[in-house]
């Protein structure tokens, strides 16, 4: 029986719309990068719900790390080649280098660490394609909860407990996916 990880691993190996859009990211070269948030949670989702159409994202999330080059102009340039590539979707390309500062946190380590600070446990995940086109999942949570349909607040989410629950009214989930159970609103 594969774990959990790898659960989530076949889910998206399986999914030739995601394999296309991970190796269109892998192609930029940013360092330390993940695909992460509602491109992976939406996916499990779908499929643990059996729905035959994907879920429409409002934008695929690119997070990576450089802390030698903090400034927009790659992120920018990225967003823009991400869009002549693959005009159908809508981009977002973000150096967690530097989200820290907008997010009033300590500076991030590294993209895991970035990650480890998103609000919810179902969308701490990303995941990036290696150069030997191997999955490498980044779930500083783990990914228990994805796979449950269960949404609770991180650690960081605790510690920003109306960020999280205007966030999750806001989203919803259980209206799109009926067997997702929302934790934290108490």
């Amino acid at each position: 029986m594969p774990s959990a990880e790898q659960t989530v691993i076949d889910i998206i190996a399986a999914d030739p719309w995601a394999m296309d859009i991970l190796w269109v990211a892998r192609k930029l070269s940013l360092p330390d990068w993940a695909i992460g948030a509602g491109f992976v949670r939406s996916l499990v989702w779908d499929r643990l719900c059996g729905f035959t159409q994907r879920t429409p994202l409002n934008d695929i999330d690119i997070v990576y790390f450089d802390a030698a080059n903090t400034g927009r102009e790659v992120e920018n340039a990225a967003e823009a080649r991400l869009t002549a590539d693959r005009i159908s979707q809508v981009w977002s390309v973000r150096n967690m280098a530097r989200m820290h500062i907008k997010n009033r946190e300590p500076a991030y380590r590294d993209t895991a660490h970035a990650i480890s600070q998103w609000l919810e446990t179902p969308t701490a995940i990303g995941i990036s394609l290696t150069a030997d086109d191997q999955l490498r999942l980044v779930a500083p949570h783990g990914v228990e909860d994805l796979l449950a349909g269960r949404v609770r607040p991180t650690p960081n989410g605790q510690r920003k407990i109306k960020e999280y629950r205007a966030r999750v009214a806001q989203k919803n989930w259980p209206l799109r996916w009926p067997r997702v159970q929302v934790e934290g609103l108490a």
